[in-house]
């Protein structure tokens, strides 16, 4: 296998950490979101996590969907506001370790976030992708909250990025919340994710427990539901952090989500370690730097 192939690979995965969720038929009000909050309250109280989050995925002919349900312990209030903005997208998604850069703008009618995508350590601009996500509220109201991020077109074939947050109020104090991930992929890109899934990406797995061993000791999916699955978690442990800083001044809130999303992600070592703690925390510096167009 040729080292061009397996970066191939790679690159691949790290751009797919962010095409997602579910098509727009999916989409729900917040009484749907209620009742699957009553559907799923057994696999939340009693949840592999530690917490009230249940994770799912599915994939069919040359369609991925990830998907992540969870009960936040903050208001509402508190958390429709901090999800609503370009900006506070960018401040999410660039805590992912593979988001080398987010932009927002206003191309015409179209508010769009520029993501650049990248490898697992720092890199020129120019060595990665960018993908232009069209950033829509679907929905705003006093109890339900609905933000689309969609791009019809990625590198490699890829296509039909769909990521869809959606969050309504359980109580003065709870929120549950909805991240769906889903994209589609033709031959180029499946060639892609096999070499990677066959070179650096062959030991790795996602959550859900497909068997047990003798001993009882849970035997995790891989593959591309893998892939999915670990990008999901990724990608609500970044909203989870972002969410924690908000209340805080200003100057000390990247830092705070920095060092939270690296810790929540710790959490779960066999699926999620990649870096460690000083290098993820120096690249991001890095990269926050560039960003501001300081560096």
């Amino acid at each position: 296998m040729r080292p061009s192939q397996r970066l191939l690979g790679s690159c691949l995965v790290a751009l797919l950490c962010v095409a997602a969720p579910a098509g727009l038929a999916n989409a729900q009000d917040a009484a749907g979101l209620h009742a699957r909050y009553a559907a799923l309250r057994e696999q939340l109280s009693d949840s592999p996590f530690h917490r009230p989050l249940y994770m799912e995925s599915s994939e069919t002919s040359g369609d991925l969907k990830g998907e992540v349900y969870a009960s936040v312990e903050q208001p509402y209030d508190t958390i429709a506001p901090a999800l609503v903005g370009m900006d506070h997208w960018c401040e999410i998604l660039i805590l992912h370790l593979n988001v080398k850069s987010c932009q927002g703008s206003s191309p015409g009618a179209a508010d769009t976030l520029s993501v650049v995508i990248g490898r697992k350590y720092d890199q020129p601009l120019e060595d990665a992708y960018r993908v232009d996500f069209i950033y829509k509220i679907g929905a705003a109201s006093a109890e339900y909250l609905q933000v689309l991020l969609t791009a019809d077109a990625g590198p490699l074939g890829t296509k039909n990025y769909r990521i869809m947050l959606e969050a309504a109020a359980l109580d003065m104090r709870r929120t549950f919340v909805h991240i769906s991930y889903s994209y589609s992929y033709g031959i180029t890109a499946r060639i892609a994710m096999l070499v990677y899934l066959a070179t650096i990406g062959r030991n790795k797995v996602g959550f859900s427990v497909v068997n047990r061993r003798a001993d009882g000791q849970p035997v995790y999916i891989d593959g591309t539901r893998g892939v999915v699955e670990r990008n999901t978690m990724r990608y609500y442990l970044a909203i989870e952090a972002y969410l924690g800083a908000v209340n805080l001044p200003a100057s000390e809130q990247m830092e705070k989500r920095l060092r939270d999303w690296y810790e929540a992600v710790e959490r779960y070592p066999v699926q999620l370690h990649e870096l460690d703690r000083n290098d993820y925390l120096e690249m991001k510096h890095r990269e926050l730097k560039r960003q501001q167009g300081d560096g």
